[in-house]
């Protein structure tokens, strides 16, 4: 007689489970990696331009093996956008230490300039003459984005809505590129106000 077997009486793969130790520990363990790969790309924009890194300078400098790099990040680009990410957190963080009487249109611009004045070699190889097109259009992608989130608050969606914002990233990314380069640029605060007096003329009518 041909015996039947229950499906829970199957044996398993013969490899426990981790368990929730252990896991935190690989997860702490992949964290750490992707740092030291970061860091290691920062590290490298500060001394060259965008297109004179490679993959194999990252992993060199952050003592790792190519196959480590691909096994967490694609290319060079999915590795810089966890830094994009970063610095969208900080903003955000930023922005909600206001009080919401505090609040106004475009507040991020004034931590992320301050950032990029602060930050001027790293900045010059991501979006100044050093930059490479790739990054300068996630750079954009991401100005575009914020731009969008914070006048969300204040306009309705609609064409309008999007001609202003790529007016408002446009001229913050333009005056960014700039002030990295520029020998003699403008302080942060007057950047800030000078573009928020000229994106206020775009954002006024559709505050209504």
């Amino acid at each position: 007689m041909k015996q039947s077997t229950r499906r829970s009486e199957l044996p398993d793969s013969g490899h426990p489970k981790p368990t929730v130790r252990q896991r935190t520990r690989e997860d702490r363990r992949v964290e750490r990696t992707r740092r030291t790969l970061h860091s290691a790309l920062i590290a490298l924009l500060h001394e060259r331009s965008w297109d004179e890194v490679s993959v194999q300078d990252i992993c060199e400098r952050a003592d790792v093996g190519r196959s480590t790099f691909y096994t967490h990040f694609t290319d060079r680009e999915e590795l810089l956008l966890i830094g994009f990410d970063n610095m969208r957190k900080q903003l955000h963080a930023h922005i909600a230490q206001q009080t919401s009487s505090a609040r106004r249109p475009l507040q991020f611009m004034e931590g992320l300039i301050v950032h990029a004045h602060a930050n001027q070699r790293l900045f010059r190889a991501l979006v100044g003459k050093r930059g490479g097109q790739a990054v300068l259009q996630r750079f954009r992608q991401l100005l575009v984005e914020l731009v969008r989130e914070d006048l969300a608050t204040f306009c309705p969606p609609g064409p309008e809505q999007d001609v202003a914002v790529r007016f408002v990233a446009g001229g913050l990314l333009e005056l960014l590129s700039w002030s990295v380069e520029a020998r003699r640029a403008p302080p942060p605060d007057q950047i800030e106000r000078h573009l928020l007096t000229m994106a206020e003329a775009a954002i006024r009518p559709l505050a209504g």
